[in-house]
């Protein structure tokens, strides 16, 4: 059994996705233990700083990795396109929309990261604050898109009654709860995204370190669940 899961791990751990998942977890992970040990204590030291400087690390490890990520996304765009005919018009509007954000995120992000990297004179902070906007905005229309796909779905057993291969209760309720976990994990980060926008937007700018790390935290795990079931988590 030991050895079941130790080849589970290195199979995840050799692909691009799976590594990002865990890399995610440990990050948000770490943020939440340094961030709860920490307390009110500024700037935290001892171990809770080491903790947090690990999350930091961690996360300017994904930003380094999503360089490559614009081609990735791009043939994901241009294979959904305009999305198949026989889809909801209101979800395959959704979708491309959810598409062209994150398809923007990626080159605003670099350029942030290019900033302050020292690569290119420009400030980085409008760009962050740009990519964390497009984040925000992908993260609102799927969950959107995902309430959409629960409604239709709810519709749908009336609507199959007349047709000669309705989809099984089972095969709905997979969807209903895929749909419903997606909704959590983006609710989740769009509560973090809001957080890192500028000061004075609803929230931002007031969540301390350990309510950061929960929330990203339970969107890695709900993704790593997801991803482990067959679905699809593009969690940023």
């Amino acid at each position: 059994m030991a050895a079941g899961a130790l080849s589970g791990l290195v199979a995840v751990l050799e692909t691009y996705r799976g590594r990002d998942r865990v890399v995610r977890a440990l990050c948000y992970g770490c943020q939440l233990a340094g961030g709860a040990l920490a307390g009110p204590q500024a700037p935290p030291s001892g171990l809770p700083g080491s903790l947090l400087a690990v999350s930091a690390q961690l996360s300017a490890c994904r930003t380094a990795l999503r360089l490559f990520d614009d081609f990735a996304m791009l043939g994901y765009s241009c294979g959904y396109g305009l999305g198949p005919k026989d889809e909801d018009v209101l979800v395959r509007g959704l979708s491309v929309l959810c598409n062209l954000a994150n398809q923007l995120y990626y080159p605003c992000e670099h350029v942030a990261w290019a900033a302050d990297a020292g690569i290119i004179r420009v400030g980085s902070w409008k760009w962050w604050t740009l990519s964390t906007a497009l984040w925000a905005s992908s993260l609102l229309l799927g969950i959107l898109r995902s309430l959409r796909i629960l409604f239709q779905l709810r519709r749908k057993p009336r609507q199959h009654q007349c047709t000669s291969s309705p989809p099984s209760r089972r095969e709905v309720k997979a969807r209903v709860k895929a749909e419903v976990l997606s909704v959590l994990a983006d609710l989740a980060d769009l509560s973090n995204a809001i957080h890192w926008l500028p000061p004075g937007f609803l929230w931002a700018g007031r969540f301390p370190p350990w309510l950061v790390g929960l929330l990203g935290t339970i969107s890695s795990l709900i993704g790593i669940y997801q991803a482990s079931r067959g679905g699809n988590s593009e969690a940023v």
